[in-house]
C-alpha cells in the first residue's frame, strides 16, 4: 500500500559527500552528541557547493516558491476537478500520485512533483527483510517515473519497533544504496520524508532532521535527499528556519501544514509561513513546496490563501 492510500482514508481526511565528512556526521549522530548542531555544522559548509547539483526541477520565477498540492488531502474531490482548481490558482503540480494518476495531471498541463514510491510509512528501508521487495518495486517504478518526467519519488524509513536509530540508519543506507545507482542514471531523486512520531506517526524512525541529514551523508548520492515536512518538524523539534538554512543541501522538497492540527496555514496556527518561505528562497531552492494541510473550510478558499502566503516574496 502506498502513502497515498494510507493517508486518504476517511478517518485521515477528517481528522557527495566526502568520505571523511560522512564519517564525522555519522559518528556525531551515533555517539549521542548534540546531533542537530553537529550535523548542521558539518553539512553547512557544502551547502553552496551542492545547491546547484541537487536541483532537479525547472527554475522558479525569481522571488517565488513554486507550489504543489498533495492529492491525499483532497481525496473526496475528483482529480480532474482538483487539477482545474490548481490551475486557476497558479499551482504547478499535484503530487503524491500513483502511476495511474500521472497521465491525468499531465493532460491538464500540470506536473507531479513527487510520485508515490515502493515503501509505506510503517514498512520502509530500516529493515533488511524489506529491502528486496522495496528495491524490486523501486526498480520497476523508477523508469516509469522518469518517463513521466516526474523529478522525485518518495520513500520512507519505516517504524522503529524496538530498533535503535543508529542501526536503522545503517540499514536504510544499505537499502537505498541498492536503488540510487538506477535513480542516478535516470535523473530521479529519491526523497525520504521526515514525519513526527509524537502525534501522527508514532514510532516512525525518520523523525528528526539530524538523523535524516546523517542518512543523506551516509548514502552519499546526489539522488537521495530529504522531504522536509514543516508541520512534522515543528512538532518534533521547532527551530524551523535555522534548520532549513543549515540543512538546505540535504533537502529536495518541502511540505506544509498548520500546527497544531494540520489545518490551514493561516494566522490561526503557530508557524510564520511567509518568513519560512522567504528563508527557503534564500537558500537557493528551486523545487516545489507541497501544500499538505487538510482544509477545515472551503478547499478553494484555503488553497488560494495558502498560495498567497507561500509565495516567498
Amino acid at each position: 500500500m502506498n502513502r497515498s492510500s494510507e493517508r486518504s482514508s476517511p478517518a485521515a481526511i477528517d481528522a557527495g559527500s566526502h568520505p571523511d565528512r560522512r564519517r564525522f556526521v555519522r559518528t556525531a549522530f551515533v555517539g549521542g552528541l548534540a546531533a542537530g548542531s553537529a550535523v548542521a555544522s558539518a553539512s553547512g559548509a557544502s551547502r553552496s557547493a551542492t545547491t546547484a547539483e541537487r536541483t532537479v526541477a525547472a527554475p522558479r520565477e525569481p522571488g517565488r516558491v513554486r507550489q504543489s498540492i498533495c492529492r491525499w488531502c483532497y481525496g473526496g474531490m475528483p482529480l480532474e476537478a482538483l487539477c482545474a482548481l490548481a490551475t486557476s490558482i497558479g499551482y504547478g503540480s499535484i503530487e503524491l500520485l500513483g502511476e495511474a494518476e500521472w497521465p491525468v495531471v499531465a493532460a491538464q498541463g500540470l506536473s507531479c512533483a513527487v510520485a508515490n514510491g515502493p515503501t509505506t510509512i510503517a514498512r520502509g528501508f530500516n529493515r533488511p527483510a524489506h529491502h528486496d521487495d522495496a528495491v524490486r518495486e523501486g526498480e520497476r517504478l523508477l523508469p516509469l517515473v522518469a518517463a513521466a518526467k516526474i523529478p522525485q519519488m518518495i520513500v520512507f524509513s519505516g517504524n522503529r519497533d524496538g530498533m535503535s536509530d543508529a542501526e536503522g540508519l545503517r540499514h536504510c543506507a544499505a537499502g537505498l544504496r541498492r536503488l540510487t545507482p538506477l535513480a542516478e542514471s535516470l535523473g530521479v531523486t529519491l526523497v525520504m520524508e521526515l514525519l513526527n512520531s509524537k502525534v501522527d506517526h508514532r514510532d516512525y524512525m525518520a523523525d528528526r532532521t539530524a538523523w535524516g541529514v546523517a542518512l543523506v551523508e551516509e548514502v552519499g548520492s546526489l539522488r537521495f535527499r530529504l522531504l522536509y515536512d514543516i508541520y512534522h518538524m515543528q512538532i518534533m523539534e521547532g527551530d524551523v528556519i535555522r534548520t532549513i538554512r543549515d540543512s538546505a543541501h540535504a533537502i529536495a522538497h518541502y511540505h506544509t501544514g498548520g500546527v497544531p492540527g494540520r489545518r490551514e496555514i493561516d494566522g490561526s496556527q503557530e508557524l510564520n509561513y511567509p518568513a519560512i518561505c522567504r528563508a527557503i528562497v534564500e537558500t537557493g531552492f528551486t523545487g516545489y513546496l507541497g501544500q499538505e494541510f487538510i482544509p477545515s473550510r472551503d478547499p478553494q478558499a484555503s488553497l488560494r490563501e495558502a498560495f498567497e502566503i507561500c509565495r516567498g516574496e
